[in-house]
């Protein structure tokens, strides 16, 4: 800036600065920020206005304004700033930091280049050509040009060393975990082609809305890490990358963790070895120059208009100029006078009628006004002081949704402001409605719009003078002030401090008559409302004047215009470090992070300024402390109207010297602005306290942020003016935001070298970490009605995840310092202490049994399944055992009686020994869907003598996925044949079938639609009941593939089991809607209905993506008490059904009969959406719902909230509903007869005591024997179904269900009057993520995830090389796919202590889901690294 320091100090300067970094210091943009810092420089010039200088009166022409939004651009200029900036990333070329480039999808992309994101539907060899190796190559050349080294600089500058600690603590959980995983079988393949490929088996969604795609990257080749884990990616090469980088240290971490205790949360804040503090000695109160008095000064503002308006009525007081500095229209004293003393006598004579008049002496008058058009303010302002009325001077509403506008009306409300004064142009230019009506602005107050053109004015009488006093205490006006969260408040001002600040002002600039004033400033508040430059003789660098003020303060100081220019104005170079710390230190290591501030003067005649601690008691500073400079003197605000509290705590404050004495006995006023008193009484200015941002207690300004950003190459990358840094509270602390507008030609590359680079500046000069940095497309951000950027609206859109970014980049790593402390894993505990501690405290050890199994009825007498249905072939012969309903004909359904099963299965079993020539113990796959052929194929089998397993089909839309999981099953079952439908046949041999798997390998397939006439020549009679009834094949969550072995006994046990607990008996009937292939779903479907004898209603799930209402229907028509679904049945029922409600009803619907439902999954039971459906179904009767395995002799479900912060850490504390970090679980169903249950710590196999979190362990005759593996018995001595405990009960044998859950005896009671034990289940084992050393479960980050925002349709996370990965499916725009990226990250730090490692954006259906609703993560890990997901966004986070 001129005038600030001559060129040859400057270049002296600028060397010694940059001396030590840029060998070849080059030319840079002049910009200037040394005296930026006087908040209200008036060194903006509009070019022409110099030349033309507008006329103002002496004392009272004081009402011009500047633009709010113009004087901050400038405040970035700095050349020396600039370079310092530019030497700061020089320096980073050499440090080579590699960091990932987001992946975007293409539609997303407006300008991009091929290697920025993965084309969706081009070949993996395309893919891994042009993206993976360009990418790779980039990234090898790292620094070698300027081009290619930005584009690759750390995005996490320099904190990433924070990450060595939690990196170091941080495990994954290993999938092959002997204790709580099956074995993986999927590995057996007598097929080369597969030999690499291990297919995960159900994958697609079978069960869902229609919408969910089934997924195609289910049997991709891969290579594999020593865990198993691929690693032929360009993802995984990109995350390894990110490891890499947050490995990297460059700073040592803070010590400041805070204690992750259970009674409250602890922050330790260990105070920074680096921090400096103020040495000086305590400062003294600054007093101005005494305010001169003149005698013939007018004793009021208005007295002052009419001495000049009529005296010198020619003289002219406002020039207006046009943008090209033409003078547009001269206004003279004379026409102001006139103009005023009319509008007054309107104002009080013309609104209302004679007895009502609507203004009144004292009420608020709203004045709107363009910034165009001075002359019709300037009136205005004047006419409603001479009518005693208080202009609220705003701005122009544009439109009904200005940002900020709403709080604009507030204030008005507030006020009782009725009226509102305009010109003729700005009354055109208002919206209208239809019939020509200003409408209601949002928030506003009803108005009545005043033309204040004398055109429109009536003349006032001759006799009629505005009533004109001396100056007094009432209020003159009231000034908006938007504050930093977004609210507005009005100061008012008294008419004695609006003549006393006109006093100050006059005295000090030395203004006389007829001089001349330019201002460019916005004319309605601030320093446009008081005076503007002197430009009495051109522009010369001596005549520039910079000032403090504020809203509350009015003017704080002012520089005085010199004549001599040798004497330099003060300034100090100061260490942004130092002033972080609240401490002035002037900077001699010449090092980079300084900022240079000018001073703003002295202090106002008459006033009297001190310097006090911005947060609590108003303590003075130190002489080197930067603090809140604070006013005393009749010049000022006097209150926020209509708030006293914060008026208080404002306008009438007392500071405290150290001794505890006040500093006056006159109330001070706090100004809002931060800086200190330097020699000679001038006043320094570093910043606002609405623009202070504390990040582990330090103080960042925001103002000093955008001027870094700004001055960072290419400078002309984003708009100036359009960018805006504030800070939002994540874990206890602030942390900063950067939002910018990029332009519109900007490719990706430029945005994220961009991005990178300010990233390393911020933290290279402030020593600040930045934990998002966004870039919007341009012109996208709300504006203020002058067309500033509105700050609060921004952040509120942030917030609410409405910014629709193009770009952005979160470095959580880098600036989240304070995460817990990682727990370390002490040595455990041995078992018998374990028991001893319990036995010494009270506490119980947690074991719950059902009831005994009592014989009872005639088919207990029966060891075989196959001799029960016989049986009830020859004594009940026509008795329906199953119904089957279909989605397709309407009131369709097939029945099938004991004797039509039993025949059926006989024939089933000719043809298996006919045809198929099979032998004893063969194993048979049965590829049926769900129905009745299912049923009969089985217990034709159980008639052969041959081993039934049970096999999903393969979609028909998706064979390519599903296929391959049949022939594995077949493959690793070793079955010697496969028996299915005709349909299913002519699917197993089409041409896609062909190109999937090799047909040749297949076991003979037996087509069963076409049966022999005859049956079997002699049914098979079993006679060991421990031999194999059948397999059961499943697929777990992670995605493994176990078989397990069930005996006749167990078959026998368990159906006998659910009957007791469920009272089935043959006169019932029961509508069953599961998937019939392994498990609960198997055994309900095929086994229970011969064993008891009861109808079963079968219901495919299937069915239910045609006709969502089918299983309710009929359950209401068929009037069925007790019904079995699973959660994704229900889920589609929920979201199906949601709307229909009313429509169900008028045809009938009515679930008032139903006693029970009962939801079977083997995960925690959905509390959300059990809750959903029994109050969506309510109104169609559904009442007291039992969403459990629950008889009715039991109570109903308790539920129960746990502490998720000690779940982690593998305990259970109970706490009270809404308490904080609470999650409520639901138990599990009362315990089968039969069955003992016992929790068990799964590393030490030692018996816990009552609600403490172990490991799941069962007891009972229906256990499975083992697993099934092709290989033989030797190879899987796996202890799941053979386990004991090491102390005290040794000898029982116990399976080890894989799942972690607690026991908590209740008071409730069960039929046997004894107190009822609740079982609630947490969560797998084997999906369990151990991060940070604590147990996490991914069903509760999901739930944080799925919460944040509302187009977040569903989630999955999993762990992959210490970092935490989040997949979201995205309901909506594409647009919103960024919007997600800090949500999701601060929603996740916030509940759960993580960094989220990387984002990824998908479209809905990506996540699979297995057939019992069960997601399955690491199949989508799979998916993810090698690149198959076609994400919308991945965003790698620093």
């Amino acid at each position: 800036m001129p005038g600030d320091i001559t060129q040859k100090g400057y270049e002296k300067k600028r060397s010694k600065l940059i001396r030590a970094y840029v060998p070849h210091p080059g030319g840079t943009l002049i910009h200037s920020l040394s005296s930026s810092r006087t908040l209200c420089s008036t060194s903006i010039l509009v070019p022409g206005m110099s030349h033309r200088p507008s006329f103002a009166p002496p004392s009272a022409a004081r009402f011009h304004r500047r633009r709010s939004s113009g004087t901050r651009d400038e405040r970035y200029r700095s050349d020396v700033h600039s370079e310092a900036v530019q030497a700061v990333l020089a320096r980073h070329v050499e440090s080579k930091v590699a960091v990932p480039m987001p992946s975007k999808r293409r539609s997303l992309v407006v300008q991009t280049s091929m290697d920025a994101y993965t084309p969706p539907g081009e070949t993996h060899t395309h893919t891994h050509t042009s993206g993976y190796d360009m990418i790779m190559s980039v990234l090898s050349h790292l620094g070698s040009t300027s081009s290619s080294s930005s584009s690759t600089q750390s995005g996490g500058s320099g904190n990433a060393g924070r990450l060595a600690d939690s990196l170091a603590h941080t495990h994954l959980s290993h999938p092959h975990l002997k204790h709580s995983t099956p074995p993986d079988v999927t590995g057996y393949s007598s097929d080369s082609s597969h030999s690499h490929s291990h297919p995960h088996p159900n994958s697609e969604r079978h069960i869902g809305t229609i919408a969910r795609n089934t997924q195609k990257y289910g049997n991709a080749e891969r290579m594999e890490t020593g865990d198993g884990v691929p690693v032929s990616s360009r993802v995984s090469a990109k995350i390894q990358q990110l490891v890499n980088t947050l490995k990297m240290p460059r700073r040592p971490p803070l010590r400041e963790f805070f204690v992750d205790d259970f009674e409250e949360l602890l922050e330790v804040q260990q105070p920074d070895p680096k921090q400096r503090r103020p040495e000086g000695a305590e400062m003294l109160a600054v007093r101005g120059e005494d305010l001169g008095v003149v005698t013939n000064w007018p004793p009021s503002l208005e007295a002052a208009l009419q001495r000049w308006g009529t005296i010198s009525p020619k003289a002219p007081c406002l020039t207006s100029l046009d943008t090209t500095g033409k003078p547009l229209y001269v206004l003279t004293y004379g026409k102001l006078w006139s103009r005023s003393v009319k509008l007054a006598f309107n104002i009080l004579h013309k609104l209302g009628s004679k007895q009502e008049p609507m203004v009144r002496p004292g009420d608020r008058v709203a004045l709107v006004f363009p910034n165009n058009d001075p002359v019709a303010f300037m009136v205005a302002f004047y006419g409603c002081l001479l009518a005693e009325v208080v202009p609220v001077p705003i701005e122009v509403p544009l439109t009904r949704k200005d940002a900020g506008s709403q709080q604009i009306g507030f204030l008005l409300g507030s006020c009782g402001v009725t009226v509102a004064l305009t010109s003729d142009a700005c009354h055109k230019g208002l919206p209208k409605s239809a019939t020509g009506e200003i409408p209601q602005f949002r928030g506003w107050p009803k108005l009545l719009w005043f033309v204040t053109e004398s055109k429109h004015l009536s003349k006032p009488p001759r006799d009629w003078f505005p009533h004109i006093k001396d100056a007094n205490s009432d209020t003159a006006y009231i000034e908006y002030k938007t504050c930093k969260d977004g609210s507005v408040l009005g100061v008012t001002v008294m008419r004695i401090a609006l003549l006393t600040h006109c006093q100050a002002l006059t005295q000090s600039c030395g203004y006389t008559e007829a001089e001349t004033i330019v201002n460019v400033l916005d004319f309605k508040k601030d320093v446009g409302l008081w005076h503007g430059i002197l430009t009495s003789k051109g522009l010369r660098s001596e005549v520039i004047c910079p000032c403090a003020s504020s809203p509350e303060a009015l003017t704080v100081a002012i520089r005085r215009p010199v004549e001599d220019s040798s004497q330099p104005p003060g300034r100090g170079v100061l260490s942004m470090q130092g002033l972080s710390y609240s401490v002035v230190r002037v900077d001699t290591e010449e090092r980079l992070s300084v900022l240079t501030v000018q001073d703003v003067g002295t202090v106002m005649p008459g006033a009297l300024v001190c310097v006090v601690k911005p947060d609590g008691v108003p303590l003075l500073c130190k002489t080197d402390e930067i603090g809140e400079l604070c006013v005393c003197s009749v010049a000022t605000g006097t209150s926020y109207y209509g708030l006293t509290g914060m008026t208080k705590n404002t306008f009438e404050v007392f500071p405290v010297a150290s001794g505890g004495g006040l500093v006056s006995e006159y109330a001070f006023v706090r100004t809002g602005l931060l800086g200190f008193v330097g020699p000679g009484g001038l006043v320094f200015i570093s910043g606002k306290m609405d623009g202070l941002i504390v990040v582990s207690g330090r103080r960042h300004n925001a103002d000093d942020i955008i001027a870094t950003a700004l001055a960072v190459e290419p400078m002309k990358f984003i708009y100036r003016g359009r960018i805006a840094v504030f800070s939002v509270t994540v874990l206890h602390d602030e942390r900063i935001v950067v939002v910018a507008e990029q332009r519109p030609d900007s490719t990706e590359e430029d945005s994220f070298q961009w991005m990178s680079r300010v990233l390393q500046a911020i933290d290279s000069i402030h020593g600040v970490g930045v934990f998002c940095l966004g870039l919007v497309p341009a012109n996208t951000l709300p504006k203020t009605p002058l067309g500033g950027l509105h700050l609060s609206e921004t952040k509120q859109l942030y917030l609410e995840g409405g910014l629709h970014p193009c770009n952005v980049l979160m470095c959580p790593h880098t600036c989240v310092t304070n995460l817990p402390k990682p727990r370390q894993k002490q040595p455990e505990i041995g078992p018998a202490s374990v028991m001893v501690g319990n036995l010494v405290s009270g506490k119980r050890i947690a074991m719950a049994s059902g009831r005994d199994l009592g014989q009872t009825d005639d088919n207990d007498q029966f060891l075989f399944l196959s001799e029960v249905l016989q049986w009830r072939s020859q004594t009940t012969p026509e008795h329906i055992l199953y119904t089957l309903l279909s989605s397709r004909v309407t009131h369709a359904h097939t029945s099938l009686t004991c004797l039509q099963l039993h025949k059926r299965a006989e024939r089933v079993a000719a043809l298996l020994l006919e045809r198929g020539g099979l032998q004893e113990g063969d194993h048979i796959a049965l590829v049926y869907p769900p129905g009745i052929d299912l049923i009969a194929a089985f217990y034709g089998c159980l008639y052969a003598g041959c081993v039934p397993i049970t096999v999903r089909p393969p979609h028909p839309q998706n064979i390519s996925t599903t296929l391959p999981t049949v022939k594995m099953i077949v493959e690793v079952s070793r079955s010697a044949c496969v028996m299915t439908t005709a349909v299913i046949c002519k699917l197993l041999r089409s041409k896609e079938a062909v190109a999937t798997v090799d047909i040749r390998n297949w076991p003979p397939v037996l087509d069963t639609d076409d049966l022999p006439k005859k049956k079997s020549p002699a049914l098979y009679k079993p006679c060991n009941p421990d031999a194999l009834a059948y397999l059961d094949f499943s697929v777990s969550t992670t995605g493994m593939l176990a078989g397990v072995q069930i005996s006749h006994n167990a078959v026998g046990a368990f159906c006998r089991s659910v009957k007791l607990q469920c009272e089935l008996y043959p006169s019932r009937e029961v509508a069953i809607c599961l998937d019939p292939y392994c498990g609960l779903g198997f055994v309900l479907w095929c086994l229970c209905s011969v064993y008891s004898g009861h109808q079963s209603i079968l219901i495919p799930p299937v069915e239910l993506e045609s006709n969502p209402a089918l299983w309710l229907l009929a359950v209401s028509q068929l009037r069925v008490r007790d019904t079995f679904c699973s959660y994704s049945v229900m889920e589609l029922c929920t979201k199906g059904l949601g709307l229909q409600t009313e429509a169900l009803k008028a045809r009938g619907l009515d679930l008032s009969r139903v006693r029970a439902c009962v939801v079977v999954a083997e995960e925690r039971p959905r509390m959300s959406l059990t809750h959903s459906f029994s109050k969506l179904f309510k109104d169609l009767g559904l009442v007291n719902l039992a969403i459990c395995l629950q008889g009715t002799s039991g109570p109903d479900p308790t539920t129960v909230y746990v502490d998720m912060r000690a779940l982690r850490h593998d305990r259970v504390r109970l706490v009270e509903r809404g308490s904080p970090h609470s999650l409520p679980l639901m138990e599990s169903g009362k315990i089968l007869p039969g069955v003992r249950i016992i929790i068990a710590n799964p590393e030490t196999k030692g018996p816990l005591g009552d609600s403490h979190l172990g490991e799941i362990w069962v007891h009972s005759a229906h256990n499975g024997s083992g697993y099934y593996s092709g290989y033989g018995e030797e190879v899987l001595q796996s202890d799941h179904f053979i386990s004991r405990l090491s102390f005290g009960d040794t000898s029982t044998v116990w399976a080890r269900t894989g799942y972690l859950g607690f026991l908590r005896r209740t008071e409730l009671t069960d039929a046997s009057g004894e107190r009822h034990d609740a079982l609630y289940v947490v969560g797998a084992l084997e999906e369990a993520m151990e991060l940070r050393g604590m147990r996490y479960h991914p069903i509760d980050i999901e739930t944080s995830v799925i919460r944040t925002h509302q187009s977040i349709m569903e989630c999955a996370v999993f762990p992959w090389t210490n970092l935490l990965v989040v997949v979201v499916e995205l309901e909506g725009s594409e647009q919103e796919a960024l919007d997600l990226v800090p949500m999701v990250t601060k929603a996740v730090l916030e509940e759960h202590y993580l960094i989220v490692g990387v984002v990824v954006v998908t479209d809905i259906g990506v996540i699979p889901i297995n057939s019992r609703g069960e997601k399955q993560r690491m199949h989508l890990r799979d998916g993810f690294l090698q690149d198959q997901l076609d994400p919308i966004y991945v965003a790698y986070n620093m």
